[in-house]
């Protein structure tokens, strides 16, 4: 009779749970379709007026369908209700706005109702190789003999390489049934289902353990140091303070490797793009396996955000934790208490002291706000005479010099080549022939803005072709261009004779 006590006990603490009050409450089914329609996996928070507003639009459609299940109350009064039975939360967002969000247990009830509602066979070919994969890769892992994981990654890597071997030699493609490949994707779809209700698991046991530090600060009565040195550690062992914070941090480290969530989307992409997964697959689940890494993504950051309240919630406490205040009105208190034993030895029964709530308001005309400063007063320091350290003047020819291309002289050559009798061999061969003035660095880029919008001119991509730019001081610089020469140009060389060149 003990077991089955005990058994009556640990299921009636199962039962007690919010996810299970949840599906087992009265207007269970109304309460779970309107949660799902309101949250998705890409909407986790949504403000408290629009939530309000949504509730209130359901119930009403809900009544004039016809469903007489319908809970009574508005949509604000709905959602204070589900805060208290704990599926939903009520926070501030960064922007200030008051934001619903589903906890975990929320979470779970609507994936076990999501579970029920897709198709899925109790027992298959892919269950019992996941199982046997599954067995096998925790073996190969946690084995202790150091022979048997040996021989384990001996037998796979054989196994693999017969494989390998085969399809090289043109051996069978082996094809998966259609009842393999829907099995695959409702278990994967599963999976991808509990990673939102995991992260918020992770965020709220963050959130009571914010709670729990802040309850613990203003309950301490140890010294300062103590309470800091103490609470500082803590910061140090956040990640490992419970089973949930343990467990993100071990997945933490496998997810933020880029190289595997490259993976993981390369072969989602490819699942995806299976024959048979548009028979298999909606589009809500196809939207689904193709959001997966923002999907980790997104919990990730948001259990790091929540991990890094913790830690500004501490650092403020810390910073405006005041000991001298604190004594200060402990001091205060005291000799408050002593007054009030002193007045009780004479006062009466009914004898009354008039205590102002606010302190008297002092008149002040005028308050200084600025003192004397013997320094201000002092006048800034004489100008030192730089007469004789001017610089060297400069010519309005070396200025321009040193300045931006020349557009108009370049305009002017370019249209004049154009416009010659003897086609444009390329730019480049143009460049070559101006006066040094113009062959600066700087003229190429000048030359290039203008024949962009030029007609009569023609770019090769594929040729390239090496401009000699001459600087101020005489020193080259060569620049590889792609080739710019004139259509006509091109016309000729196209309608050339084979082997021959072009004048």
């Amino acid at each position: 009779m003990s077991d089955i006590v005990g058994e009556l006990a640990r299921v009636a603490g199962a039962f007690d749970q919010p996810t299970l009050t949840l599906l087992y409450r009265s207007h269970a089914r109304v309460v779970i379709a309107m949660l799902r329609g309101a949250f998705s996996r890409d909407n986790r928070s949504i403000p408290a007026a629009r939530l309000h507003a949504q509730v209130d639009n359901y119930l009403d459609r809900l009544r004039v369908a016809g469903v007489t299940d319908v809970p009574a109350g508005s949509g604000r009064e709905l959602c204070l209700r589900w805060m208290r039975g704990q599926w939903l939360v009520r926070s501030v967002d960064d922007d200030g706005t008051e934001v619903y969000t589903l906890t975990s247990h929320a979470q779970d009830a609507l994936n076990l109702v999501t579970s029920l509602t897709r198709e899925r066979a109790t027992l298959s070919e892919h269950r019992i190789a996941t199982i046997v994969n599954a067995v096998r890769r925790f073996n190969t892992e946690a084995n202790p003999d150091r022979g048997a994981r040996v021989d384990i990654l001996n037998s796979e890597i054989a196994r693999l390489t017969r494989e390998r071997d085969r399809l090289f030699e043109g051996g069978e493609l082996p094809q998966v049934s259609a009842d393999y490949m829907l099995e695959g994707f409702g278990e994967l779809l599963q999976l991808v289902a509990a990673l939102p209700s995991d992260f918020a698991r992770v965020e709220e046991a963050f959130m009571a353990l914010r709670a729990q530090i802040l309850g613990s600060f203003r309950a301490e009565d140890r010294h300062a140091g103590d309470v800091i040195d103490d609470y500082l550690r803590r910061i140090d062992s956040l990640m490992t303070a419970t089973a949930e914070g343990r467990a993100f941090e071990g997945a933490f480290t496998l997810l933020r490797d880029d190289e595997l969530l490259l993976q993981l989307r390369e072969d989602l992409s490819a699942l995806l793009n299976h024959p048979t997964a548009t028979e298999i697959l909606n589009d809500a689940d196809r939207r689904d396996l193709r959001g997966t890494v923002g999907l980790i993504r997104r919990g990730i950051d948001a259990v790091l955000a929540q991990r890094n309240r913790v830690t500004a919630t501490l650092r403020e406490y810390i910073q405006t934790h005041n000991t001298v205040r604190d004594r200060e009105l402990d001091s205060t208190l005291r000799r408050l208490d002593a007054e009030l034993a002193r007045w009780m030895t004479t006062a009466g029964p009914r004898s009354a002291v008039p205590v102002p709530m606010l302190p008297a308001r002092i008149e002040v005309h005028h308050l200084r706000e600025r003192f004397h400063n013997p320094e201000e007063d002092a006048g800034p320091p004489a100008l030192r005479d730089m007469a004789e350290q001017q610089p060297d003047g400069l010519s309005l020819a070396d200025l321009l010099a040193q300045g931006g291309p020349s557009l108009e002289q370049l305009r002017t050559t370019v249209e004049e080549a154009l416009t010659s009798p003897q086609p444009l061999v390329s730019l480049g061969r143009l460049f070559d022939t101006l006066d040094p003035s113009l062959r600066r660095p700087v003229e190429v880029f000048g030359l290039l803005h203008l024949v962009t919008n030029m007609d009569g001119l023609s770019r090769d991509d594929e040729h390239r072709e090496v401009y000699h730019a001459v600087r101020l001081d005489g020193s080259r610089r060569d620049l590889a261009v792609p080739m710019i020469t004139s259509m006509a140009r091109r016309a000729n060389t196209t309608n050339a004779p084979t082997g021959s060149e072009p004048p």
